[in-house]
C-alpha cells in the first residue's frame, strides 16, 4: 500500500472542515450584505394604545422605510412588561426581532421583581435611545391645591395627601414616593389597575395628585381640568416651558424621567446590529419622526452603543434606590 493513500480519506476530511471554517468566517459579510431580506417583528411590551405602543408604531413605520422591510409591531403584553421583554431575550437571536423597551421593563423591573425572568443588562443589545418624557405632577384644575406649597401643606395637615398611580412600582408611583420624602408629611399612594382611571379620579378630587406623562395631561391641563405644579425632569419639558421642575422648587435633586430604548437580544450578531443601529439613528434625525415624538412629548437625547449601555447601568442602579425606599415587589 502505499503511505500516501492511507492519509487520503483524512486529507479530504481536513479540507472540509477548513471549507466550513471559511465559510463561517465569510457568513457575517453576507449576513451584512442581505439584512434584512424579510419583515422584523417589533415587540411592544404593553397593549395597544399606550404610549409605548403609540411610539413604536410611529418608529418602526419610519424605519421600515429605511430598511427596505417592514418593522411588524406585535403587542405583548403583560406582567408590567415582562412577557413580552422575556419572549425577545429567549427568542432567536438574528436582527428580526427587536424589543421596544422602557424604563420600567429595563430598570425598575430588575429590583420591583424577586425573579425576573431576563436579565435587563445582560440580555439585550441596545439599538438606540428612541426618546425620554419627563411625567407632570397634575392636580385637580378646580381644587384647592395649586402649588407645591398647597400640596407640602396639605401632607401635613390630618390624614395627609393621597396620590394615584397606574399601578404598584410604576415610575409614577415611584415619582410619588421621592415627592414625599422630598416634603415630609403623609402621603398615601392609591394605585389602580391602569392610568387613565387613575387620573380620572384626579380631575374629579378623589386623589390629590400624580405623576403622568404628557401625552395623557396637557389636553387636560390646556382645558384646565388639571393643574400641573411641576415637572420631575431636571430640565423643563419642551411640551409646556411654563411648568417649573420640582428640583427647582424644592432645592435637591429631582430627575425622574420615562424612557424608550430599542433592542436587540444580545447575541445578534454584530453587522445586523450596526445595520440596524444605522438605520435607527438616521430614522430619529429626520423631522417628521422627531415632530411626532415630541407630540407624545417624547425628547430626544441621542447615544451612541456604549453610552447606551453605561445609561442602562446607571438607571438600574438609580430607580433600585427608590423601589427599594417604596418597598413595592413583585413575586
Amino acid at each position: 500500500m502505499n503511505p500516501t493513500d492511507f492519509h487520503r480519506p483524512n486529507r479530504r476530511k481536513a479540507l472540509l472542515v477548513l471549507a466550513a471554517a471559511a465559510s463561517a468566517l465569510g457568513l457575517p459579510a453576507a449576513h451584512a450584505q442581505t439584512f434584512p431580506d424579510k419583515p422584523l417583528r417589533l415587540v411592544v411590551p404593553f397593549g395597544p394604545g399606550t404610549t409605548t405602543d403609540i411610539i413604536s408604531r410611529v418608529v418602526g413605520e419610519a424605519m421600515g422605510r429605511e430598511l427596505g422591510q417592514p418593522l411588524v409591531v406585535d403587542n405583548r403584553a403583560g406582567a408590567g412588561g415582562t412577557t413580552g421583554s422575556s419572549q425577545v431575550a429567549r427568542g432567536q437571536a438574528d436582527g428580526y426581532q427587536l424589543l421596544m423597551g422602557t424604563v420600567g421593563t429595563h430598570a425598575i423591573n430588575a429590583t420591583l421583581f424577586k425573579s425576573l425572568s431576563y436579565d435587563p443588562l445582560k440580555d439585550f443589545a441596545p439599538i438606540a435611545l428612541v426618546g425620554y418624557t419627563p411625567t407632570f405632577l397634575v392636580t385637580a384644575g378646580d381644587g384647592p391645591i395649586k402649588t407645591l406649597a398647597d400640596l407640602k401643606a396639605r401632607a401635613a395637615q390630618g390624614q395627609g395627601a393621597s396620590f394615584a398611580s397606574a399601578g404598584n412600582g410604576t415610575s409614577g408611583h415611584l415619582a410619588g414616593e421621592l415627592l414625599k420624602a422630598r416634603l415630609g408629611g403623609q402621603m398615601l399612594h392609591v394605585p389602580y389597575k391602569e392610568g387613565g382611571q387613575a387620573l380620572s379620579d384626579v380631575i374629579a378630587g378623589r386623589a390629590d395628585f400624580m405623576f403622568y406623562h404628557p401625552a395623557a395631561v396637557l389636553p387636560h391641563m390646556q382645558a384646565g381640568r388639571l393643574r400641573a405644579l411641576g415637572v420631575s425632569s431636571a430640565q423643563r419639558s419642551a411640551a409646556a416651558r411654563d411648568v417649573p421642575g420640582i428640583a427647582e422648587q424644592v432645592g435637591a435633586e429631582f430627575d425622574l424621567v420615562a424612557w424608550f430604548m430599542l433592542y436587540a437580544p444580545a447575541a445578534t450578531p454584530a453587522p445586523a446590529l450596526a445595520r440596524l443601529r444605522e438605520a435607527a439613528a438616521k430614522t430619529l434625525a429626520s423631522k417628521e419622526v422627531a415632530d411626532k415624538l415630541l407630540a407624545q412629548g417624547v425628547e430626544q437625547r441621542p447615544l451612541g452603543a456604549d453610552a447606551m449601555a453605561a445609561f442602562g447601568r446607571a438607571e438600574v442602579d438609580k430607580w433600585a434606590v427608590l423601589v427599594r425606599q417604596s418597598g413595592a415587589q413583585v413575586d
